[in-house]
Order: structure tokens, then C-alpha cells, then sequence
């Protein structure tokens, strides 16, 4: 419907719908296990651990964000800084990947033979099942390294993997990924009181 043809109050009790359910995942997040997250970020960072991050679509941007915000942002006034990895960043790497063995594998083969039970993955997926990010965590696991799984909906497979949780429960979307994002902003300003 074109905007001028919508009736203001049906936009207004849209937007203040939108806001409201987006309140109320708010309300209901687990800070127990964010926070637990947010600690194994942080023991990460103050082991000078490679923290790789991935994701597909939106969670792909989100990903990207989180290395800005911590290799810039986080960083800035820090001593050392963080070493985050976003493996949906090289376009070029990626699609050799998926043309010549499948997109299935676009992380798991970035990070194989490269990762170390030191490091950190850091998989987002508002689904929680997007067979490529599995097969990441499922080598990560195969070799000790610890994993943060980013979800919304009831989590999926990530979440059942995942040593440590950031759960948008919440079977939409856009809600999840704005929740991502949230718990990047959100970190950003935990650790730079650290």
C-alpha cells in the first residue's frame, strides 16, 4: 500500500506494535546467559584468541558490524586489541568456495586447519540451522574450540551446539536480527568500562 494511501493511525498502531514485541523479547532475555557470553568474549580478548564470526543475509552484515565495533570501537582505547574475524567479508573467497565445493562449506573450509582450540567462533543465525554456519561450529567443536551461538526462534541446532548463548527467542526475523544487533551495542558498552 502506498504510503500516502495508508491511514495514519493504522501506521502509528503498527509502529507501536512493532516496538511493543520488540519490548517484550527484551523483557524476557536471558541475562544469566548473556553475560556468560559476554565473559567468554572477554577471556577471548585476554588471551589475544582469533575470534572468527560468520553468518548468512542479515546475520552476514550483523557479523561484519561486530568486527567494526570491536577491532575499531572496543579497541580504540585498549592497550591491545580485539582480533575478530568476520568470514563472510571476502566476496571473492566465498564464492570460489561454494562454485568449487559447495556453499555449504563456505566457513568450515575458511577456518579448517586454521583455527586453534585457543580461539573463539562466533556463529549467528536467526534460525539457528543454516547448514553452513553448522558445519563451522560442528569442526570447532570437533577441536575443542569454544562457540557463541547468536539465534532467535527456539535456537535450532546453533543453540544445541553452542558452549554459550545470545538468544532472541522469538520466531520473527527482523525482531531477531535487530536483537543481534542489539547484543553488539550492548557489549560495546559493557567492555569499554572493562
Amino acid at each position: 500500500m502506498p504510503y500516502e494511501a495508508m491511514d495514519t493511525e493504522e501506521q502509528k498502531n503498527l509502529i507501536k506494535s512493532y516496538f511493543d514485541k520488540e519490548m517484550e523479547v527484551i523483557e524476557k532475555l536471558d541475562i544469566e546467559e548473556i553475560n556468560a557470553a559476554v565473559g567468554a568474549i572477554w577471556s577471548a580478548y585476554k588471551r589475544e584468541a582469533t575470534i572468527y564470526i560468520f553468518g548468512n543475509g542479515g546475520s552476514a552484515a550483523t557479523a561484519s558490524h561486530f568486527v567494526c565495533d570491536f577491532n575499531k570501537g572496543i579497541s580504540e582505547d585498549k592497550t591491545k586489541k580485539f582480533n575478530f574475524v568476520c568470514l563472510g567479508d571476502n566476496i571473492p573467497t566465498m564464492m570460489a568456495i561454494a562454485n568449487d565445493m559447495s556453499y555449504d562449506e563456505v566457513f568450515r573450509y575458511q577456518i579448517k586447519n586454521r583455527l586453534k582450540p585457543t580461539d573463539l567462533v562466533i556463529g549467528i543465525s536467526g534460525s539457528g540451522n543454516s547448514k553452513n554456519v553448522i558445519n563451522a561450529v560442528e569442526y570447532a567443536k570437533e577441536i575443542g574450540t569454544p562457540v557463541v551461538g547468536i539465534t532467535g526462534y527456539n535456537g535450532g541446532k546453533l543453540k544445541a551446539l553452542a558452549d554459550y548463548h545470545m538468544d532472541a527467542n522469538i520466531d520473527d526475523m527482523q525482531i531477531s536480527e535487530d536483537l543481534h544487533m542489539i547484543f553488539d551495542h550492548m557489549m560495546y558498552f559493557v567492555l569499554n568500562h572493562k
